[in-house]
């Protein structure tokens, strides 16, 4: 049923699976769509759509199959008897409003009805026989006909096709600013669950077996629960430049330090790149030199950069090129730099600025050094993956100027 929908929806890069479909398919026969094709129209989004960025694609594919349907006439039908048969309605009227509603079948009203709609050939305001808006007559809306037939208006009654054309979901991206919930679901995806610590959780599966086994005298067997392994560090540029995005940078670090996130969490700041030392606190009081938490970290722990990676190429590039008092640089920021992504299997640098301006600036020097994604739903969904399973860098998008300076 409906199959060359299921392939119109996944013609539209919407992942739909069996399972979803089947569920859809349930849900018909138990007549939850309203008998209505506004009714399926919600129904089949709210199962085979799980994100609202897909919305529109969702309204692409239903318009493309179901652009050729007609409004059944049935439906007109019942949204009459609808209407006329509510007593708050009849209680309205006038007894002689009463009787010439009696006389009058739903088969004749419907005939008037479509008999006015064929000769009617433009918008009616007012008035009270015409089909339109504003009047007493028994069809349109926004009259005060008190048993009329509404047709259209604000108050509902379009029908599915006028829903889809109207496209009202397109605003949703993939490159939306994100808040605290899109973070913290996309950080879910960096997980490496094992079992280990003390053994406090109930293993059902060889309590059974061991029972069995014992003639049926109960024996219980626990096993340590299963944790999220991974450990992350989080290095944030902070101040001058990032103040714009301050806001984001905290919804991320909100995000990344809940607790029971991940095995092991720290955090640092730096201010806009990376040299002798990190700092415990955006104050730059509390100094952790990176060769030591270089040594201290384990390879296998994940390095998070987030920061716009603009400078002056001199603080970059150049020992000594920091521009801050509390920065004295032997070695330049970019050395340093290579020497964290040397260290870590798996690193990224997540950029919240816009990918359009990072042509031509140090941003293109960084994101040779490491993986770098802009700070997006898309972008961080591709940063985690990257995390886990590793693959395929992005490209940087013209290192050429960079490489003519014997730096790329």
């Amino acid at each position: 049923m409906l199959v060359d929908f299921l392939f119109e929806l996944r013609r539209h890069k919407l992942k739909v699976s069996t399972h979803e479909w089947q569920a859809l398919m349930e849900a018909l026969a138990l007549g939850l769509h309203d008998s209505s094709l506004d009714g399926f129209y919600h129904l089949a989004r709210a199962v085979c759509v799980k994100d609202i960025s897909e919305y529109d694609a969702f309204d692409q594919a239903f318009l493309a199959y179901f652009k050729d349907v007609k409004a059944d006439a049935l439906q007109l039908t019942q949204e009459m008897q609808k209407w006329l048969a509510d007593p708050r309605l009849m209680g309205l009227l006038t007894e002689e409003q009463r009787q010439a509603l009696q006389a009058m079948d739903l088969d004749k009203l419907r005939e008037l009805f479509e008999q006015r709609l064929k000769e009617q050939k433009g918008r009616h305001d007012g008035g009270n026989r015409w089909i339109g808006t504003g009047g007493t007559s028994p069809f349109g809306n926004s009259g005060v006909n008190p048993s009329g037939v509404r047709v259209g208006g604000s108050g509902g009654g379009r029908s599915a096709m006028q829903v889809a054309e109207e496209r009202r979901w397109k605003e949703y991206r993939k490159d939306v600013i994100l808040d605290v919930r899109q973070i913290d679901v996309a950080l879910r995806g960096l997980r490496q669950l094992g079992r280990e610590g003390a053994e406090e959780e109930l293993d059902l599966d060889e309590t059974v077996d061991e029972t069995c086994k014992n003639a049926g005298d109960l024996e219980l067997v626990f096993r340590p629960p299963r944790r999220n392994r991974v450990k992350v560090i989080l290095l944030m540029d902070v101040g001058g430049s990032m103040d714009p995005h301050a806001e984001l940078a905290s919804r991320l670090f909100t995000a990344a330090s809940r607790a029971g996130r991940f095995a092991k969490f720290r955090s640092f700041y730096f201010h806009n790149c990376v040299y002798e030392h990190v700092y415990e606190d955006a104050a730059f009081k509390n100094r952790v030199p990176v060769s030591e938490l270089i040594s201290h970290s384990d390879k296998d722990e994940r390095l998070v950069v987030l920061g716009d990676a603009l400078m002056h190429p001199a603080e970059l590039l150049d020992p000594g090129g920091a521009i801050y008092y509390y920065q004295n640089n032997r070695t330049s920021g970019l050395e340093w730099l290579r020497r964290l992504a040397g260290h870590f299997r798996r690193a990224v640098w997540l950029n919240p600025e816009p990918d359009r301006y990072w042509s031509g600036t140090t941003v293109e020097v960084i994101a040779s050094v490491f993986p770098m994604w802009q700070m997006t739903l898309e972008g961080l969904a591709a940063a985690v993956r990257y995390l886990v399973r590793g693959g395929e860098r992005p490209t940087v998008q013209n290192p050429t100027n960079w490489m003519k300076m014997g730096i790329g």
